[in-house]
């Protein structure tokens, strides 16, 4: 940081307000400072400067997520950098794998590494490290889940009502025989789609073993192997809802291994790469995982800037997307 000073001609506190983006500087005097940064490669060093700040701030947050592979993941990361970066905060970054010794662990670390709040995805209701942060003083806000009985921010979609919408569009396009492919009841939102599910068949009075809801099924490969035992079935079902999109992937090879894409309707939740290409293309109940990673990282900063008002829950809508297989009727019309 002296050099920097020395070659931008200023001293070193004003070296350390521009690079904290501190007010007070004039735009000229940052300029210049920024010119002398770039031409000695100069890192500031966020470790020694948060102990000098008053604050204690590393400029970091954590953020734990289902899957790295899965890319509903991927955009909730993303969300949460575009939110972060321009505060001039770094995104640390775990995957759980619905492992609970791997959630712990992640968390664990990321306190170790004093970060100044936490994005968690969790595998349980009630997070046993929940109490522990808390007492730390370290800001959290779930996503995609919401852990019971605990006052806590979180910012989830609309599971439930997403599920119900996807399948009352089935039925509205005549169908009674569907099936529903979903994920680990370990998981909340599973639980959730799995209600909504239940909600629209009972409303249209279908009896229950005329629509199986299939759950705890991980992957694609799982989704495929079940849809092909239930399309091989004496009673096939006329539709399929798969609740979470690595199902669909799954659903979507095993009705083209079948030749069944233009006679079996689907309706995934959550969207997938090529849906709106394939044909017919997939008709999906979408997220905005984009946004639920926004929004948290906005909540996040809220609580990290003073606000101590109650736990906020926010509830991030879907939308359906017909494209085509939602749509097909029951006698299994061919398209073009």
């Amino acid at each position: 940081m002296k050099d920097v000073a020395a070659l931008a001609g200023v001293g070193v506190k004003t070296v350390s307000r521009v690079m904290n983006e501190e007010p007070n500087v004039s735009p000229e005097t940052t300029a210049r400072v920024r010119r002398a940064v770039a031409a000695l490669d100069y890192q500031l060093d966020l470790g020694a400067g948060s102990l000098r700040r008053g604050d204690g701030r590393t400029r970091t947050l954590g953020l734990l997520v289902g899957s790295v592979d899965n890319p509903f993941c991927g955009a909730i990361h993303r969300g949460v950098e575009d939110a972060a970066m321009p505060r001039g905060v770094a995104v640390f970054a775990s995957s759980l794998d619905d492992d609970p010794t791997r959630e712990e662990a992640a968390v664990r670390a990321f306190l170790q590494r004093r970060v100044d709040g936490l994005l968690l995805t969790t595998t349980r209701t009630r997070p046993g490290q929940l109490d522990r942060r808390a007492d730390l003083g370290v800001p959290t806000v779930y996503i995609d889940h919401r852990p019971e009985g605990a006052a806590v921010d979180s910012v989830t979609s609309d599971n439930r009502e997403g599920a119900r919408r996807a399948t009352e569009h089935l039925i509205a396009h005549g169908h009674r025989r569907i099936a529903m492919l979903g994920d680990s009841t370990d998981l909340q939102t599973a639980r959730e789609r799995q209600r909504g599910f239940r909600e629209a068949v009972a409303a249209a009075g279908i009896p229950a073993m005329v629509a199986p809801n299939v759950m705890d099924l991980r992957g694609e490969r799982a989704a495929h192997d079940e849809a092909v035992g239930l399309l091989g079935s004496t009673e096939p079902p006329t539709a399929i809802f798969s609740a979470q999109n690595l199902l669909t992937v799954g659903a979507v090879h095993a009705l083209r291994e079948l030749g069944l894409a233009r006679r079996v309707a689907l309706v995934g939740f959550d969207d997938i790469p090529l849906a709106d290409v394939l044909s017919p293309g997939i008709s999906v109940v979408a997220q905005d995982p984009h946004e639920i990673g926004r929004v948290a990282t906005e909540r996040l900063f809220a609580r990290l800037d003073g606000d101590t008002g109650e736990a906020r829950h926010v509830v991030v809508p879907t939308t359906l997307i017909p494209r085509g297989s939602g749509e097909i009727a029951p006698d299994g019309v061919d398209g073009a």
